[in-house]
């Protein structure tokens, strides 16, 4: 990954949103991650000084996995859910680790490692979809595992958050996946909030 010059505003309207919008989706969450919430809590103060940040909470901290779509156009949610549920029984539950975050134009995220279980996770969703619907929504390639502790803001230069970034010891955090969440996904208020659908355990 490239380090970035210059931040740019991650909250512009991507194409089918605008206030209001509700999105169907596959994450990974993090309730229950202390070690995850105690990186978190680290970096939110480390960063809490540099202007046109937004710091993400520990309630909405999330590894983004597989979109369905807007909850309007979704048919077949029970269906899905059924067909993801054995797929993901044959998935065990495993561990991931995160580290140093590295800085992208729109945020500032920590990669996943290892991130092949991750992808096995998302490749089973996937495969639980074409269970169902002729074609799978999103690309199945150029998925990087990753959870975001702050998204840009605003544009400018990437010079004062790399510099924090750099200066930020390092503090591993391990978090247990053990399932996977359908949500209902909204970014109203400049964050990625949501109410849960279900919650689909690994094998």
């Amino acid at each position: 990954m490239t380090d970035p010059t210059h931040m740019a505003d991650h909250w512009w309207w991507r194409p089918g949103w605008q206030p209001g919008s509700r999105f169907l989706t596959w994450h990974l969450t993090f309730e229950n991650a202390p070690q995850v919430h105690r990186i978190a809590a680290d970096y939110r103060r480390i960063l809490a000084d540099v202007p046109g940040l937004d710091l993400v909470p520990d309630q909405w901290l999330h590894l983004t996995m597989q979109g369905l779509g807007f909850a309007q156009d979704v048919v077949d949610v029970a269906t899905i859910l059924d067909a993801a549920r054995v797929r993901l029984a044959a998935i065990p539950a495993f561990d991931v680790s995160f580290d140093r975050p590295a800085v992208t134009p729109e945020a500032i995220r920590w990669e996943a490692a290892p991130g092949e279980p991750v992808a096995a996770v998302r490749d089973a969703i996937r495969a639980a979809i074409g269970d169902v619907w002729p074609e799978v929504p999103e690309k199945a390639d150029g998925f990087g595992p990753h959870i975001s502790i702050a998204y840009s803001s605003g544009n400018g230069p990437a010079a004062p958050v790399m510099a924090t970034i750099a200066a930020a010891p390092s503090a591993p955090a391990t978090a247990r996946i053990t399932h996977a969440d359908l949500i209902l996904l909204n970014r109203d208020n400049r964050m990625y909030e949501w109410e849960p659908v279900a919650s689909v355990q690994l094998g």
